[in-house]
């Protein structure tokens, strides 16, 4: 690789720009104004700058932007003050597996080249340990001539299955360095991409013989559809067995509108699979059991003798400080392998063997046909049956937008479990690139990911839908601003029940079970005292925004007004819904 480059930071931005970074966000700070002056005065507009008002919404930019395309952008941070900003959404970005390259600046390594208290106050020995236990991997680089390793490595990183974030702390007198005319590295960008972990050939052909000869087979999917491509092949395998599919819906791993789709009898076709199949499942013994909340006791979901094939990458993110590997559960045949290669692999497998086998599925299939027309017709009548509830009720607001975006090329975004289960139930989703997961589960992650995957399909002119909860909004409103300013077409539907949710059913969950009464559940919980008036808040960041709509009736008309808006102005629009309590801790 070739640079022109004078400056250290000149080559950080060479080096970004030949992996193909295409952007760069950041809230400025002093310890990166080296890089920050490459980007402005050495760059060519790439990476482009994207300026956020808050650290954790220029990582949750990130974040979204990453699992939408599958590719990491770039964040820089500030000192140690910006990475403990920053340190939420890196770790929304780690439970999500979300390619992320994040960026410290750090005050001169050498301490007596500091200039003041702040440098000494924003300093740290080791940065990184900041967010060493939930990032992949982190690196201090002091000397100019160690970024391309060091960069190249990050990138791989980020990018190898399991992906995640990855942070590199670039010392402020090393971005400073000149580079003495040595203009000329090895090209990282033939170097960096990563392959593929395939599967033990044997393990898979246990699996298929598990398969075919199964009666009852069922299929578990939660993060295959990170590979969008390996979606057909998961349609392909379900239709040859003719076997269920609950998706989990973190990721869009199966189209809702295919008959074998039956999350909504999972329950049932756990209890009568004599063998299951998980796909990337990050939590496989809680699909499998169930606790009393009460007295804490254990069932198993599974018949005697049902056999358990588990495919995933889950092991090789796990760290000692980080407990997201969740309750081990045993199984048959386990396989540790990227789904994306495995998935295939089986599905060939299964087509030899069923082609030897008499493979008779015609009942289960129909029986399918079945649970999966009934259950959408059941979810219809629901919601219709909530269409004169005032407040809005959860699944009046979804059935309600859909006739608003239906014809629209969408992508959505939530970080309500209940509101996007909804969304699946009632809108038709059948293109995998139509769901952005929900993450770590952290308030504060909404708006920011909504805006980053925005970034993201900016070029193909897709929309993005953000099903965004009140409570969570106030965390990082900002991000608002940063869509306007760089003019992102996002309809952001603001949930709007004035509460915590969440905490109100517990709180009400654990008075009921020591006897106490129910009824002060909203202290500490609501959120009306006094009201926020998310329209003006909206309006303040550069926002189109209306509302609250309060008329179960004038959802739908105020959502193509935001479509339109969003659509025909290149801007964020906002419509605030108030919606009713009773909703927002729905068993989906």
């Amino acid at each position: 690789m070739k640079t022109d480059a004078v400056f250290a930071s000149d080559l950080i931005v060479d080096l970004l720009k030949s992996l193909g970074i295409e952007y760069i966000a950041f809230n400025p700070g002093t310890t990166f104004k080296g890089l920050h002056e490459s980007l402005v005065n050495y760059s060519d507009g790439r990476p482009e700058m994207v300026l956020c008002l808050h650290e954790e919404v220029a990582v949750a930019l990130a974040h979204g932007y990453g699992v939408t395309t599958g590719k990491p952008m770039a964040v820089a941070v500030h000192a140690l003050v910006g990475l403990q900003h920053a340190t939420m959404a890196v770790y929304n970005a780690w439970c999500d597996k979300a390619p992320v390259l994040l960026f410290g600046g750090a005050a001169a390594l050498d301490a007596v080249a500091r200039l003041n208290r702040p440098e000494w106050l924003h300093s740290a020995v080791v940065p990184g340990n900041l967010v060493r236990d939930f990032v992949k991997w982190d690196d201090y680089v002091v000397g100019w001539e160690s970024l391309p390793d060091s960069i190249l490595r990050a990138y791989r990183r980020a990018v190898e299955q399991p992906q995640g974030p990855v942070y590199v702390c670039l010392d402020q007198l090393m971005q400073e360095a000149r580079l003495d005319g040595k203009g000329e590295f090895h090209d990282i960008a033939a170097m960096s991409k990563p392959g593929t972990l395939h599967a033990d050939p044997d393990l898979l052909r246990q699996a298929a013989s598990l398969l075919i000869q199964a009666e009852m087979p069922v299929i578990v999917a939660d993060q295959m559809g990170r590979n969008q491509a390996a979606v057909s092949s998961l349609v392909q395998l379900a239709d040859l067995l003719a076997a269920p599919v609950v998706d989990l819906g973190r990721r869009f791993n199966f189209p809702n509108n295919h008959p074998l789709d039956l999350k909504g009898v999972s329950r049932e076709l756990i209890a009568q699979a004599d063998v299951i199949l998980a796909l990337d499942v990050e939590d496989l013994w809680n699909q499998l059991h169930t606790m009393d909340r009460k007295t804490r006791e254990v069932i198993s979901l599974t018949k005697p003798g049902c056999r358990v094939i588990d495919i995933s990458l889950r092991d090789l993110a796990t760290r000692g400080w980080v407990q997201d590997y969740q309750r081990l559960q045993v199984s048959d045949v386990a396989v540790m392998a990227d789904t994306a290669a495995a998935v295939p692999q089986l599905l060939g497998l299964c087509r030899e063997k069923a082609s030897r086998t008499s493979l008779t599925a015609s009942d289960r299939r129909r029986w399918g046909k079945e649970q999966h027309e009934a259950l959408k017709v059941r979810w219809r009548q629901e919601a219709e049956g909530l269409s004169r509830e005032k407040p809005v009720a959860m699944a009046w607001l979804l059935h309600e937008i859909w006739p608003a975006i239906k014809d629209e090329d969408w992508v959505l975004t939530s970080g309500h479990s209940a509101l996007a289960e909804w969304a699946r139930r009632l809108w038709v989703m059948d293109r995998p690139y139509q769901l952005v997961p929900a993450g770590g589960i952290g308030l504060g992650r909404g708006v920011g990911v909504a805006t980053g995957a925005a970034l993201a399909c900016r070029k193909n002119g897709r929309l993005v839908i953000d099903l965004q909860p009140d409570g969570d909004l106030l965390y990082a409103p900002q991000a608002i601003w940063t869509a306007a300013g760089s003019r992102l077409p996002l309809v952001v539907i603001v949930y709007n029940n004035r509460c915590y949710g969440n905490s109100e059913y517990f709180l009400a969950q654990t008075a009921r079970f020591r006897g106490r009464t129910e009824e002060t559940r909203g202290t500490g919980t609501y959120l009306d005292n006094p009201p926020v008036d998310f329209v003006s808040l909206a309006r303040s960041l550069g926002a189109f925004a209306e509302g609250p709509v309060t008329e179960p009736q004038d959802i739908t008309p105020a959502v193509r007004r935001a479509v339109e808006k969003a659509k025909r102005n290149s801007m964020p629009a906002v419509v605030e819904v108030l919606c009713r309590r009773t909703d927002s801790r729905q068993n989906v």
